[in-house]
């Protein structure tokens, strides 16, 4: 058997880093973890073969090749995804797809032969078994959480790892908490499951034996869901690292309870993490209650965010406008709210109604959906009719977006940062992380109408913080790119 995977295009959006992957001459930010993982879960006899559509393009000899197309994406590859399905329906080759977008919404897909949804842990040998028998079902889905322990070691062999910015890894899914507009306890569940800590010692040294000495990503989507669990893990990574001279940096999501936990993130910091994204969401308290997002309105998230920057790890926020208890303040209050904290990469998006969410069901029951989710609630897409009215949510989000990705207000928020950020992680500089700060210098000390305050912040630094010249470097590029996107938002026709 012959089998071609598939990663769908992503657009271009916040997330995608496009505009910055030039800088380090790398083709995608991430590689496509899921269909890595089903990789190594099919028979081992079977050939297989990865086009990543972020990185090349599909070519008819990569489908001619083929017996069985696999296909996984998410909601914002949608477009993608189905242009993938009609071409190699084309060619007459059998299409089985799974992953977010299929799992919960796989009706609004044609032309697929067979999907496989949920976990692939146990669907996934259903569909082989079957295709033994010759007995294969158009649908395959369970209810069950798999042991993830069992899950095996990606298959790396079957990517590039140069094409990418940073690697990834998974610890555990769930999340304990079950906030109205979120889908992970939809995928994966409330109790998080995690692996082994020799499982994960494992993962990391199949990632080192590959050549990788950069940045990896713990794609969890609470990766302190388990903190027993992590605490047990978390002195065995550190354990490798040391071995292995700190050869990855860490970056990963997690909740802002993280903290209220000294002992976890002094772990978290000495075993090289540098990064974690939260979702702050608001800081109104009643928009925190009604989606039920009680670990933030129950504590003080300017000075959770300011802890753990002074533990060495940035906080990457996510931010949403349009709840009902949203008002016209909520604009402004969101701004002055992400310059206090100084949270320089602030992704903030309108409320959107991912498909089956409790969210999704509560606007349907009212009449107010609109559409389908395009995936990307940082587009300003709207797919539901908000309480403040829809002209007033699209121009309130646009004036967000405006202000805090101004130069002035960007680069305040870098200064902000770095006055609480108490740099610690082990980095090793390498020859591209050399001529990505030559590119920077040129093109946005140079070229762009923020060169002042490159120039402003670079010296800054030096003289005051001078580990933190790397990362400082970084977030200028970083605005370069979030600028882009943000122009374009702006100037697009709301919808």
């Amino acid at each position: 058997m012959k089998v071609l995977f598939v990663y769908p295009e992503y657009p271009d959006t916040f997330w995608s880093f496009k505009h910055v992957l030039k800088f380090i001459s790398k083709k995608a930010a991430f590689p496509p973890l899921g269909l890595l993982t089903v990789g190594a879960m099919l028979p081992g006899e079977w050939q297989k073969k990865l086009v990543d559509l972020n990185v090349e393009p599909l070519k008819d000899e990569h489908i001619e090749w083929a017996d069985m197309i696999f296909l996984s994406a998410m909601i914002v590859q949608k477009r993608s995804a189905q242009e993938v399905i009609d071409r190699c329906r084309a060619y007459g080759r059998k299409i089985v797809a799974g992953g977010p977008a299929f799992t919960t919404q796989h009706e609004e897909f044609t032309g697929v032969d067979h999907f496989v949804l949920n976990e692939a842990e146990v669907t996934l040998p259903l569909f082989i078994h079957d295709l033994g028998k010759g007995q294969l079902r158009k649908v395959y889905t369970s209810d069950e959480r798999p042991d993830i322990t069992q899950t095996p070691t990606p298959l790396w062999s079957l990517i590039n790892i140069d094409d990418y910015a940073t690697l990834a890894i998974q610890y555990s899914r769930g999340c304990p908490y079950n906030c109205e507009f979120c889908d992970i306890v939809i995928m994966n569940g409330r109790t998080p499951r995690c692996k082994t800590p020799e499982q994960m010692k494992k993962e990391f040294q199949a990632l080192f034996d590959t050549g990788w000495r950069k940045s990896v990503f713990i794609v969890d989507d609470n990766f302190i869901g388990n903190k027993g669990e992590v605490k047990k893990m978390l002195p065995v990574l550190l354990e490798w690292q040391k071995d292995h001279k700190y050869p990855f940096s860490l970056l990963t999501e997690a909740s802002t309870d993280l903290a209220n936990d000294e002992d976890l993130m002094q772990m978290m910091s000495r075993a090289n993490f540098f990064k974690v994204f939260l979702g702050l969401e608001t800081p109104d308290k009643e928009s925190l209650k009604e989606c039920g997002k009680f670990q933030n309105s129950s504590r003080d998230l300017v000075r959770a965010v300011q802890t753990i920057h002074r533990h060495g790890m940035q906080v990457m926020g996510g931010f949403i406008v349009g709840f009902d208890n949203d008002t016209e303040a909520i604009f402004d209050t969101q701004i002055n709210f992400i310059q206090q904290i100084g949270v320089v990469t602030a992704m903030v998006g309108v409320l959107t109604a991912l498909p089956q969410t409790r969210l999704w069901y509560r606007l349907k029951e009212e009449g107010r959906l609109l559409g389908q989710a395009t995936g990307e609630n940082t587009d300003g897409v709207l797919n539901f009719m908000p309480r403040m009215g829809m002209a007033t949510l699209n121009e309130g989000y646009r004036k967000i977006l405006a202000s805090i990705y101004a130069h002035k207000l960007y680069y305040q928020r870098i200064n902000t940062f770095l006055e609480n950020y108490r740099p610690t992680v082990k980095t090793r500089i390498q020859k591209q992380d050399i001529i990505a700060f030559f590119r920077s210098a040129w093109r946005v000390g140079i070229l762009s109408e923020a060169r002042f305050h490159y120039w402003k912040l670079l010296l800054k630094t030096f003289v005051k913080k001078r580990m933190a010249l790397p990362i400082a470097v970084e977030l200028a590029i970083y605005g370069l790119h979030y600028q882009k996107i943000t122009k374009r938002i702006c100037a697009a026709k709301p919808l």
